[in-house]
């Protein structure tokens, strides 16, 4: 089975929403008054970090339905390279050269595993 264009594009849709439920949870972290249940569920910015997520996985679902498992879940990984992208920008954390050389990484892996195997 070959993995059609579409589903990739689905599956790096689904890791940039994502990205962003990871922003959201770290913003919600940051504005709990406690750590009760209540808390957690008065939290706008976890309830929407929760969203996206289950958001994103839809797009993932429908793109699984078509491709390669095995070429689709490692571009989900996407997601670390957007997260750190977003974090720099809304969290002021730095780049460093480790952070760097692990989403060389990513991105080295993703291709090895992905463009070969694309239909159109």
């Amino acid at each position: 089975m070959n993995t059609p264009f579409t589903s990739i594009l689905l599956v790096l849709l689904a890791s940039f929403i994502g990205s962003f439920g990871a922003v959201f949870l770290k913003s919600g972290s940051a504005h709990l008054s406690s750590s009760s249940i209540f808390s957690l569920l008065l939290n706008w910015r976890l309830a929407l970090g929760v969203g996206l997520f289950v958001f994103s996985s839809l797009f993932f679902i429908v793109a699984i339905r078509h491709g390669e498992l095995s070429v689709l879940y490692p571009m989900v990984s996407l997601s670390y390279v957007w997260t750190t992208l977003w974090s720099r920008v809304f969290f002021g954390e730095p780049f460093t050269r480790g952070k760097f050389t692990g989403l060389a990484m990513i991105l080295i892996g993703i291709f090895c595993l992905g463009l070969g195997t694309t239909r159109h």
